[in-house]
């Protein structure tokens, strides 16, 4: 018996009756030789975490475009913490953390540069809608590893495609974590954020929020993990007693009329979006500028395509830097 055999069979033992099983799992695009060590879902893990998108994280937008300041999120610091977040979750209702794991980490690969008004700029260029969980889904299946994708198992798949609450709800109890995990993660971590950026008060948080959920970040987290465990221990989907969801819906609704609108917040977005749209316009009229690896990409996907997903997988940094070197001449040729 292979390690992996031995870690299979265990989760029959130790995991819930609820579980998405490795041994169980309803493969992957593309069959292929199992490992010896490593479970599906393991390997899923290692697989994003070695890939170049997710590296790319650490230099994306959360909220606060190009902060001052060493400790605002970034979507590597929030991908982390959804992670915790659904691990948690997961273990205390015996649940596939390893599943639970890698849709994590791999559920916002296919953000923009800019945070969303990145996906607004590629929407408006475009004309079609820019969704990032289908970016996401789209970099794991076709744009990582030279264009052969990660060939992940479908049910990670699922989970990162449906991690939105717009999506269709994911095939698995774990895919439903990952969307609990990353909406109390987001609404949470981006307080901390704005009463950082000083556009928030942390006492500004209505009453009515905070007697349900608690005064501070931990509390307010540990609260809602908390519900959603107790009253999920029995359920076959996830749940949290009303009085804490509404508190949650609350709170997420606050967080969008004093946060993510407030122009303080918002101020460079519209420069964000024209620097996207300006490349997005160069490189239709200059195709032969894309690197290397996209050109190929170019005959079998299509111009606005291909170029879509080479600005949607730029960092912030990178996006600026490109369009300086393009449109701002140099300090010597204005000599």
């Amino acid at each position: 018996m292979t390690t992996r055999e031995r870690l299979e069979q265990e989760e029959y033992s130790l995991l819930s009756a609820r579980a998405a099983k490795a041994a169980e799992t309803k493969g992957r695009l593309y069959e292929e030789e199992p490992s010896d060590s490593r479970t599906c879902y393991q390997r899923d893990k290692d697989r994003i975490i070695h890939s170049k998108s997710f590296r790319r994280l650490m230099h994306k937008t959360q909220v606060f475009l190009q902060p001052e300041g060493d400790h605002y999120r970034t979507r590597m610091t929030h991908t982390l913490e959804v992670t915790q977040i659904a691990r948690t979750i997961a273990r205390a209702l015996r649940l596939n953390e390893d599943l639970v794991e890698a849709a994590s980490l791999g559920h916002d690969l296919g953000h923009t540069p800019f945070g969303h008004a990145g996906e607004v700029a590629l929407t408006e260029v475009t004309g079609k809608p820019f969704r990032h969980n289908e970016q996401s889904l789209r970099v794991v299946d076709v744009l990582e590893n030279d264009g052969r994708g990660l060939n992940l198992t479908a049910e990670v798949r699922s989970a990162i495609l449906g991690h939105t609450w717009s999506a269709k709800t994911p095939d698995t109890l774990e895919g439903e974590i990952l969307r609990f995990a990353d909406r109390i993660a987001y609404i949470n971590h981006d307080i901390d954020d704005a009463v950082r950026a000083g556009i928030l008060a942390a006492d500004t948080i209505p009453r009515s929020i905070s007697h349900v959920l608690g005064e501070t970040h931990s509390r307010r987290i540990n609260t809602l993990v908390e519900n959603i465990i107790e009253c999920s221990m029995d359920s076959d989907t996830l749940q949290m007693e009303p009085q804490v969801a509404q508190a949650m819906e609350d709170l997420r609704d606050f967080m969008f009329r004093k946060v993510y609108r407030n122009p303080v917040a918002k101020g460079e977005e519209s420069k964000a979006r024209a620097i996207l749209k300006q490349l997005y316009e160069y490189y239709m009229k200059h195709p032969e500028e894309i690197p290397a690896d996209f050109q190929p990409q170019l005959d079998f996907e299509g111009m606005p395509r291909t170029i879509c997903d080479y600005i949607a997988g730029m960092t912030d940094k990178y996006a600026v830097f490109k369009y300086n070197e393009i449109f701002i001449p140099a300090a010597w040729q204005l000599r």
